[in-house]
């Protein structure tokens, strides 16, 4: 693509790898199209933020494509992941360490199965607290890391598929843990972590999600998204 291409609008698909924030993304692609066609600057944004712990599909807007964040950010979104049954961390994933375990040997597999179905539809959920939503100008994880209590009011998200792919039971005994693979098709403004530690507790026991990985947004699929090393390599170079 030429510096055009890029000024004119881009939907870029790109794999966002573990441990780095979107907004470092962002920065890092915009550098390195600054770089590779000299220029001052560029618009690049992205449509819709995945946490540090999780991969997957972040689509980037370059130039006049930007105006349509809004748009992709509000499509139907897929993800794929583990919710580990049996204990819960403050930030419902492995952000922070467990806090809290609890029994597990009641659950069966098909009640797991069964309990999936009480989050089709339209749900009202709570926001975790260690999330980038804003309260009184500050986001809910400062407020949460500096220890304050704050109120979260719940919101109202639509979950059309709630799948289970794999349940592993081989380590129940030992630890009483039990890790189950799902995957999810929601709205704009669901959390899965939140979804994660409301399905530990219908299920009478505690949960929280220890893997996440976004695979579609709308028709994007991050079947055809590039890691971030193979987009800088197709970039030109003097």
């Amino acid at each position: 693509m030429t510096v055009e291409d890029y000024q004119a609008g881009q939907a870029l698909l790109i794999d966002k790898p573990l441990h780095w924030t979107s907004f470092q993304v962002v920065n890092k692609l915009r550098w390195e199209i600054r770089q590779a066609f000299n220029i001052k600057k560029i618009k690049v944004g992205h449509a819709g933020t995945l946490d540090p712990l999780a991969t997957g599909l972040l689509v980037l807007c370059t130039g006049k494509m930007t105006k349509q964040i809004d748009t992709f950010q509000a499509q139907i979104k897929e993800y794929t992941g583990t919710i580990v049954i049996g204990s819960t961390t403050p930030s419902f994933d492995l952000e922070t360490e467990i806090n809290e375990t609890f029994p597990t040997s009641h659950i069966t597999e098909s009640l797991i199965k069964e309990t999936t179905k009480q989050f089709i539809g339209d749900i009202q959920q709570y926001p975790p607290v260690f999330s980038a939503i804003k309260k009184d100008g500050k986001r809910l994880y400062e407020f949460a890391r500096a220890g304050e209590d704050v109120e979260i009011k719940p919101r109202s998200v639509n979950i059309s598929e709630f799948e289970i792919t794999n349940i592993d039971t081989s380590n129940v005994n030992k630890t009483g843990a039990i890790p189950v693979d799902f995957r999810v098709v929601c709205s704009k403004g669901t959390y899965i972590r939140s979804l994660a530690n409301d399905f530990g507790k219908a299920l009478q026991s505690g949960a929280h999600l220890s893997a996440l990985r976004r695979t579609k947004i709308g028709d994007f699929d991050v079947a055809h998204a590039l890691s971030i090393e193979t987009f800088i390599k197709n970039l030109p170079s003097e």
